[in-house]
């Protein structure tokens, strides 16, 4: 054996091993947070967004004058429970307002549709249906309710959120605002 030719000492091979794992769990856990986050703000974060935006354009497609239509089925139809565009309602998720609020399934499919894995909810109250995930609330604003809003305007506020989030994080809400004029 030549002189200044060593190998690894056993301790030294362990103390390697030792840092490495002692890393790798660090990045695992980091990995874990990504994860999470990614889950939670980006996928059901953009889906809640694309649920909120589908409500809106449901509401945005009735008449200005429209107080009767179901807004909680698609497509709204008049089947004297609906509210159409009639103020009220909240845009608290967890405040939901009856008639103001529908519920999606895990896939986005609307209760009580056929293909949903949930029910409908009642017509008299606003306890959610076993199997939803996703909540849409909506408020209806014009200047009897709002004194800042014109005339022939009405302000449309659409929030939706998950029922939960990811492990433990914060659910995914989203909110969006329009305005419709009249006779739109």
């Amino acid at each position: 054996m030549r002189t200044g030719e060593r190998g690894m000492t056993l301790i030294e091979v362990m103390i390697a091993t030792g840092l490495l794992v002692t890393l790798m769990a660090g990045l695992m856990a980091m990995s874990g947070l990504a994860i999470s986050t990614t889950e939670n703000q980006g996928h059901l974060g953009a889906r809640a967004t694309e649920y909120a935006q589908d409500k809106m354009e449901q509401l945005l497609a009735l008449q200005y004058k429209d107080v009767t239509s179901d807004t909680r089925v698609f497509p709204a139809v008049e089947t004297g429970y609906g509210t159409g565009l009639l103020t009220g309602g909240s845009y608290n998720v967890d405040s939901p307002t009856v008639l103001y609020v529908d519920y999606l399934d895990a896939d986005g499919n609307l209760c009580g549709s056929t293909h949903a894995a949930c029910l409908a909810p009642s017509n008299t109250a606003t306890t959610a249906p076993d199997g939803w995930f996703y909540k849409r609330v909506w408020k209806i604003d014009d200047n009897t309710t709002d004194a800042t809003l014109p005339a022939n305007i009405k302000r449309i506020t659409v929030a939706a959120s998950t029922i939960r989030g990811t492990n433990g994080a914060n659910r995914a809400t989203a909110y969006l605002a329009v305005l419709k004029t009249y006779p739109f």
